[in-house]
Protein backbone atom coordinates (compact mmCIF):
# COMPACT_ATOMS: atom_id res chain seq x y z
CA UNK A 1 0.00 0.00 0.00
CA UNK A 2 1.58 3.52 -0.91
CA UNK A 3 1.16 6.17 1.74
CA UNK A 4 0.19 9.46 0.54
CA UNK A 5 0.54 12.48 2.27
CA UNK A 6 -0.23 16.14 1.44
CA UNK A 7 1.19 19.14 3.46
CA UNK A 8 -0.14 22.09 3.60
CA UNK A 9 -2.23 24.60 6.06
CA UNK A 10 -5.86 24.04 5.02
CA UNK A 11 -5.71 26.39 2.03
CA UNK A 12 -8.08 26.22 -0.59
CA UNK A 13 -5.09 24.80 -3.27
CA UNK A 14 -4.08 22.09 -0.04
CA UNK A 15 -7.70 20.70 -0.19
CA UNK A 16 -8.44 20.99 -3.96
CA UNK A 17 -4.63 18.46 -3.57
CA UNK A 18 -6.54 16.65 -1.42
CA UNK A 19 -9.83 16.29 -3.57
CA UNK A 20 -7.23 15.54 -6.81
CA UNK A 21 -5.39 12.93 -5.06
CA UNK A 22 -8.10 11.24 -3.59
CA UNK A 23 -10.21 10.87 -7.20
CA UNK A 24 -7.26 9.77 -8.72
CA UNK A 25 -7.00 6.91 -6.17
CA UNK A 26 -10.25 6.07 -6.49
CA UNK A 27 -10.42 5.97 -10.26
CA UNK A 28 -7.28 4.06 -11.01
CA UNK A 29 -8.36 1.63 -7.84
CA UNK A 30 -4.92 2.15 -6.21
CA UNK A 31 -4.29 0.45 -2.91
CA UNK A 32 -3.20 4.00 -1.08
CA UNK A 33 -4.03 5.94 2.27
CA UNK A 34 -3.69 9.56 1.97
CA UNK A 35 -3.18 11.43 5.19
CA UNK A 36 -3.48 15.32 5.19
CA UNK A 37 -0.57 17.15 7.76
CA UNK A 38 -1.24 20.55 8.22
CA UNK A 39 1.14 20.96 11.47
CA UNK A 40 4.15 23.30 10.69
CA UNK A 41 6.72 21.11 12.33
CA UNK A 42 5.73 18.22 10.70
CA UNK A 43 5.32 19.95 7.16
CA UNK A 44 9.04 21.46 8.05
CA UNK A 45 10.88 17.65 8.51
CA UNK A 46 10.25 17.50 4.98
CA UNK A 47 12.42 20.56 3.62
CA UNK A 48 8.80 22.46 2.36
CA UNK A 49 8.69 26.19 2.26
CA UNK A 50 6.18 26.14 -0.68
CA UNK A 51 2.25 24.45 -0.09
CA UNK A 52 1.03 22.19 -1.17
CA UNK A 53 3.20 19.51 -0.95
CA UNK A 54 2.65 15.70 -2.02
CA UNK A 55 4.47 12.79 -0.85
CA UNK A 56 4.38 9.52 -1.51
CA UNK A 57 6.25 6.93 0.58
CA UNK A 58 7.93 9.37 2.74
CA UNK A 59 9.47 11.17 -1.07
CA UNK A 60 8.16 14.89 -1.54
CA UNK A 61 7.43 14.33 -5.40
CA UNK A 62 5.72 17.82 -5.81
CA UNK A 63 5.10 21.17 -4.17
CA UNK A 64 4.47 24.54 -4.53
CA UNK A 65 1.42 23.43 -6.80
CA UNK A 66 -1.47 21.66 -7.76
CA UNK A 67 -0.26 19.37 -10.53
CA UNK A 68 -2.60 17.89 -12.87
CA UNK A 69 -4.58 14.68 -12.69
CA UNK A 70 -2.42 13.30 -15.16
CA UNK A 71 0.73 14.06 -13.41
CA UNK A 72 -1.03 13.01 -10.25
CA UNK A 73 -1.36 9.58 -11.38
CA UNK A 74 2.01 9.24 -12.99
CA UNK A 75 3.39 10.16 -9.44
CA UNK A 76 1.21 7.53 -8.06
CA UNK A 77 1.98 5.04 -10.33
CA UNK A 78 5.75 5.36 -10.02
CA UNK A 79 7.94 2.93 -9.05
CA UNK A 80 9.50 3.79 -5.76
CA UNK A 81 13.19 4.44 -5.68
CA UNK A 82 14.01 1.35 -3.29
CA UNK A 83 17.17 -0.71 -3.38
CA UNK A 84 20.22 0.75 -1.95
CA UNK A 85 19.53 4.23 -2.61
CA UNK A 86 16.72 3.59 0.57
CA UNK A 87 13.71 6.14 0.33
CA UNK A 88 15.75 9.26 0.22
CA UNK A 89 18.06 8.77 -2.86
CA UNK A 90 21.21 8.98 -0.97
CA UNK A 91 23.95 7.47 -3.92
CA UNK A 92 26.37 5.83 -2.06
CA UNK A 93 26.44 2.89 -3.34
CA UNK A 94 27.73 1.90 -7.20
CA UNK A 95 23.90 0.65 -7.98
CA UNK A 96 22.41 4.27 -7.65
CA UNK A 97 24.75 5.62 -9.96
CA UNK A 98 22.50 5.41 -13.10
CA UNK A 99 19.97 7.68 -11.03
Amino acid sequence: MKKVKILGSGCASCNQLVDAVKAVIAAEGINASVEKVEDIQQIMVYNVISTPALVVDEQVVCKGRVPSREEIKELLMAKPQGGCCGSHGSKTSGCCSNN
